[in-house]
């Protein structure tokens, strides 16, 4: 086995016993094929401290688990450009992009056009096996005629177009220098396989242009016959749709030695034009009572609540204070009433994943929020909610202590609804005393210094929230 494949997979019993050697995929599932000949390509190049692969959405998201490389997930069909970020911010990388057909040919064809027509060096593998896989067996950009899905039960029709022959409009683009269709249905075509992954990998390496390999894979479970009828299926009924075979191989010169990027502090602040004049600190030290290193936030309401608003003046703060710390939102389907959530992570040296699935400390708005999450703080947690919307508790986890706060009806006593963000990061201190009330303060001004007039009100909201929340003291 590759050295990229790791030894045991920690998706899986964590790593022990036999699941420890399997793979998320199906029974005669292509994937499984066209990892191992990525995994020996990577490791025959010598590149593997090198090599970044991007996984989005689909069967192929979980590449992680098995491939010792670098590793970006990106977002359903951006992974060309991720990786085209990825190969600009690091020259010396070599990227890989691994999609399937739902992925790159329907949501991602925009993103693999101007990719592949720029022609910067990457390796994009595509895995063709005419459905959707992860989510359900629907019609694909790549579905052939007549074949039912569960999109298209009576199969597909002139109505629904033709299966879109990826690899030949990829040869087409002036960017990429070189473009093959392999398939995985017998020894033959796997060794072809094997080859032009590599080539691949090879001219990336090289510094030559973009490439791409289609592979055409086998999906059992949504055709419904068994992985030896699915071998088969791919030879008559997709290669005469998708013949196989080179579809472009341009001899370039290496063309790619760009210099990486120059990332002086120095250097970028002097090109955003931001002050060298150091923040104010009045922390003394990283908040370890609550958690050693890393401390996970999740802030959560109706949009309009203003938890991201809260959030981002959470994460500057900390950063002001000279710690990292990230902010990741997820907005509802409206700007005002749809649900809306903050993961923010506040870590003394790195943030390592910014996600809070299981957060310290939670900030609720409504209802819903407070139903949804507190029962996902950890135990010894801290929960801070809005007790003028929210009227009951769920079960909480071990010593979690519970402040309740009427952000609200404090924040209409002020006059401005929309300060009630700030009287819950006032509660927020006076629970958790996570930093001292001028940090916070602190932030507020910096990010109201265009509207000066709101700082009072701002800097009132917050003194009513540490008040509060000090009065009612704490529910266990």
């Amino acid at each position: 086995m590759s050295k990229v494949i790791y030894r045991k997979f920690e998706r899986h019993s964590h790593g022990e016993g036999i699941k420890g050697m399997s793979t998320h995929y199906c029974p005669g599932c292509g994937h499984g094929l066209a990892h191992k000949y990525l995994a020996n390509a990577i490791e025959e190049a010598g590149v593997q401290e090198r090599t970044v692969t991007v996984s989005p959405v689909g069967c192929s998201v979980f590449l992680f688990y098995y491939m010792d490389t670098g590793n970006t997930q990106a977002a359903h069909g951006r992974a060309p450009a991720v990786a085209v970020a990825h190969k600009l911010a690091n020259p010396n990388a070599v990227v890989v992009a691994y999609q399937g057909d739902g992925d790159l040919g329907s949501i991602g064809i925009a993103e693999i056009i101007s990719a592949a027509q720029q022609g910067i060096p990457i390796t994009v593998i595509f895995i063709n096996n005419a459905i959707y896989g992860m989510t359900g067996g629907q019609m694909a950009p790549t579905t052939l005629m007549a074949q039912k899905t569960s999109t298209s039960p009576h199969g597909r029709d002139r109505l629904m177009g033709e299966p879109m022959k990826i690899a030949e409009l990829m040869a087409q683009l002036d960017g990429t220098v070189y473009v093959e269709r392999v398939a995985l249905f017998n020894s033959k075509e796997r060794i072809k396989a094997q080859k032009a992954i590599s080539k691949a990998i090879r001219l990336q390496v090289e510094g030559k242009g973009f490439a791409f390999v289609e592979v055409l894979a086998e999906c059992p479970t949504h055709l419904h016959i068994s992985p030896r009828e699915t071998q088969k299926w791919v030879a008559e009924k997709m290669v005469p749709i998708f013949p196989l075979g080179v579809k472009k191989d341009v001899e370039k010169d290496p063309w790619f030695s760009l210099p990486a990027p120059n990332f002086d502090t120095q250097q970028m602040s002097k090109v955003i034009g931001a002050s060298s004049e150091a923040e104010p600190r009045y922390a003394k030290g990283f908040p370890s009572h609550i958690a050693a290193s890393d401390i996970a936030f999740k802030l959560a309401g109706s949009g309009g609540d203003g938890a991201q608003t809260a959030a981002l003046l959470l994460t500057y703060a900390a950063i002001v204070e000279g710690f990292d710390a990230t902010h990741i939102p997820s907005y509802g389907p409206e700007s005002r009433g749809g649900t809306s959530y903050a993961d923010v992570h506040i870590a003394k040296d790195e943030v390592l994943s910014p996600s809070a699935p299981s957060p310290h400390i939670l900030i609720a708005f409504n209802t819903p929020s407070m139903v949804k999450f507190a029962p996902q703080v950890v135990a010894g947690g801290t929960v801070v909610y809005d007790s003028g919307v929210i009227k009951e508790i769920p079960k909480l986890n071990a010593n979690v202590r519970a402040y309740g706060v009427p952000f609200t009806e404090i924040a209409l006593s002020l006059g401005k609804a929309v300060v009630k963000n700030i009287v819950a990061l006032g509660a927020l201190q006076a629970a958790t005393n996570l930093f001292p009330p001028e940090t916070f303060l602190n932030a507020v001004r910096i990010s109201l210094k265009e509207k000066c007039a709101m700082i009072p009100v701002n800097e009132e909201a917050f003194q009513r929230g540490v008040k509060s929340c000090q009065e009612t003291g704490a529910k266990k």
